[in-house]
């Protein structure tokens, strides 16, 4: 099975506190782990453990920093196809704090809202090849190129940004948050209808997954987990529902699975330590 991943790389600062702290004060974390983020790359290192062929195509350059990301993904079994190879500035850097108590996590980042990169040379090949694609929707040239790409699309519809709407038409399966609100007065589900998505699903945290499929709409339900730590979950359901997209599950099944898959994610502390329980 082959997969490809297109969207945002960042370097996570991934820190564990008993508290979050205040304005202007102070907290010691328990624990301090550095490793490649961003929803389209923590999805693609997903879908690696549990066994996919997976190439993530995003935008990582030159500076130092970026070797940090492309180290871990190569320890994940993930090939990157750079679109910036050469550029000098840092790559993305994102704060992640977790709190010990209860998993919730606080995350400051920038993103890559400066970082303009064409389609590298080889994409349509890589994409011709796949048996799904998932976009995350940052770096929109990427993201079109994936979309006109005619392969399986699954989108990862965290919060509007205007290549959505270039990007929904095509959606095999578009997953939205709960926090997605396409411009209109419509309901998420309404509006995405309307934009021409006959699969989808909105999620809510712990909470029920919305889904639909043509004129079939229903929930699921999350079952409960011991959370210790939350980032990145969603983007462990998202490359878990690549997986099952490309095998071809029906709806209900392929969120089921991508449910059970974060449920592991939710349960071990740190970016990188549950994967031992996919690939075990």
């Amino acid at each position: 099975m082959r997969l490809v991943f297109v969207g945002l790389a960042t370097v996570d600062l991934v820190q564990r506190v008993d508290r979050v702290p205040g304005v202007d004060e102070k907290a010691e974390a328990l624990s301090t782990e550095v490793a490649a983020g961003g929803p389209a790359t923590n999805a693609a290192v997903t879908a690696a453990a549990l066994g996919a062929e997976v190439t993530l195509v995003t935008a990582v350059g030159a500076h130092p920093l970026g070797d940090l990301i492309r180290a871990d993904l190569a320890d994940c079994g993930v090939t990157l196809l750079d679109a910036g190879p050469h550029a000098t500035a840092p790559p993305p850097v994102s704060a992640v704090t977790v709190l010990d108590g209860t998993g919730q996590r606080t995350i400051v980042s920038r993103n890559a809202r400066d970082v303009a990169v064409g389609v590298p040379e080889g994409l349509d090949a890589v994409l011709s090849t796949a048996d799904a694609v998932l976009a995350d929707g940052h770096h929109p040239a990427l993201a079109r190129a994936a979309a006109r790409s005619g392969r399986p699309l699954v989108l990862d519809a965290g919060s509007w940004r205007p290549v959505f709407a270039d990007l929904l038409p095509h959606a095999g399966f578009a997953a939205c948050s709960a926090a997605f609100r396409p411009p209109g007065e419509r309901p998420a589900e309404a509006a995405l209808r309307a934009l021409g998505v006959r699969r989808g699903a909105i999620t809510h945290g712990p909470g029920p997954v919305r889904w639909w499929s043509g004129d079939a709409a229903g929930e699921i339900e999350v079952p409960p987990a011991d959370a210790v730590d939350t980032a990145g979950g969603g983007d462990a359901f998202h490359g878990a529902l690549t997986v099952a997209v490309a095998q071809g599950a029906d709806t209900v099944e392929a969120l089921r699975y991508a449910v059970s898959i974060a449920a592991v994610r939710v349960r071990h502390r740190g970016p990188r330590s549950w994967l031992a329980a996919l690939r075990g």
